[in-house]
């Protein structure tokens, strides 16, 4: 029997589709226009395609879902049985895509709660996946909407790219930065905080930068129960080489996920891109988190 609060979410969030699909999470593709195709936000992409389509300078714009494509998930979440939806979304400074959910959400067949994540990929990814396991227990819709805020606040992101270029080219941080940054042939980290991209650090290598990437994360780990996700574009070898290392230094680490990024997110961070993202996992949601 489908547990009486169903989860929505975006292509963003990366999910594996068979968890997803275990989990009943209904997901809701972005769109990417690349070359001059249009095409599904969909795991797992042709990362290797997409990495010549950018690094050949075609064009790549992305747009949110309309409101329609939502009002169709809540219809089929209904159509299971749901009296309630939660919709969790990527940061709404980054796309309009939780405003589309909010309007279908008025017309929608059940009650519908979104939840602005404020992060992306697997910060969103994790949120979601919690929420998920808490309505498997007949959880209110309030007790899920709540669940997917308090992950996704905890979560922590940082991530490496071989160049600001693509995150200047789609308007995700200043045209200053970018230019001192790739004048000075520096690697950059950076973090997504409270909805936002901002630069961390200023680093000479990709090995140092890969290094300290590791040592960000441990820190943000502590010694807690965690989960962690490393999420790429075109970087497998980086990759495992990062959630290795994460495996044998993390004392709290209940499971790491390895895997590639859409187009969607790929477009503004560019090839090479290596993210690291560390969700906590509350002690009130602990039990939920390990079935």
């Amino acid at each position: 029997m489908p547990p009486s609060v169903a989860v929505v979410t975006d292509s963003t969030a990366y999910l594996n589709a068979e968890e997803a699909a275990k989990h009943g999470v209904i997901v809701v593709p972005l769109r990417v226009s690349a070359g001059g195709d249009e095409l599904d936000d969909v795991v797992p992409p042709d990362g290797a395609d997409l990495a010549r389509t950018l690094r050949e300078r075609s064009p790549v714009t992305t747009s949110r879902p309309a409101p329609a494509a939502f009002a169709e998930a809540y219809r089929t979440a209904a159509g299971r049985g749901a009296t309630g939806v939660v919709s969790v979304h990527l940061s709404g400074e980054m796309s309009g895509t939780a405003d589309s959910a909010r309007l279908a959400a008025q017309d929608a067949p059940v009650p519908v709660e979104v939840i602005d994540s404020r992060s992306i990929a697997m910060g969103l990814g994790f949120a979601v996946l919690a929420a998920a396991r808490v309505a498997a227990t007949g959880a209110s819709i309030r007790d899920v909407a709540l669940t997917a805020e308090r992950r996704a606040r905890a979560s922590r992101t940082f991530f490496y790219v071989d160049t600001l270029d693509y995150l200047r080219r789609g308007g995700r941080i200043g045209t200053v930065t970018n230019l001192v940054g790739t004048a000075l042939s520096i690697k950059p980290l950076m973090h997504l905080g409270d909805g936002t991209i901002t630069l961390l650090e200023k680093v000479r290598t990709a090995g140092r930068a890969i290094a300290r990437l590791e040592e960000l994360a441990v820190r943000a780990a502590g010694d807690g129960p965690v989960e962690a996700a490393v999420q790429h574009l075109a970087a497998a070898p980086r990759a495992h080489q990062v959630a290795e290392a994460l495996a044998a230094r993390l004392p709290g680490l209940e499971r790491v996920v390895v895997g590639e990024v859409g187009p969607v997110l790929g477009a503004h961070t560019g090839p090479g891109m290596l993210g690291v993202t560390i969700s906590p996992i509350r002690p009130s949601d602990a039990d939920t988190d390990r079935q």
